[in-house]
């Protein structure tokens, strides 16, 4: 049994980030859009972990995936906030149906 390389996370991560861009792109609703960003998030998380892993003189790497998890906690926070906005003025939360925000 062979030990687990750089290439392994770099493939998983690979996966995670195509399928949270895939959701982004294709879900209707703003929750679904918001979970495809944060898939991507993490995806560029396990990315920074395993460089870090393998250049052990350096933290670098996970110092930056602690920043990127305290930026997306934020971000969640005021994407919901505005999604909660839309919803209490215009009773959806489907992108497609806010045509007043184009003007």
């Amino acid at each position: 049994m062979s030990a687990i390389s750089i290439y392994h996370y770099l493939i998983v991560a690979a996966i995670l980030f195509s399928t949270g861009l895939a959701v982004a792109i294709t879900k209707r609703h703003f929750v679904g859009i918001l979970l495809g960003i944060e898939l991507m998030l993490n995806a560029v998380n396990l990315n920074l972990v395993a460089f870090s892993r393998y250049d052990s003189d350096r933290l670098s790497g996970q110092l930056f995936a602690l920043f990127v998890m305290v930026v997306a906690a934020a971000e969640v926070t005021v994407a919901l906030a505005i999604v909660l906005r839309v919803y209490g003025h215009f009773k959806t939360v489907d992108p497609d149906k806010l045509d007043e925000l184009k003007r």
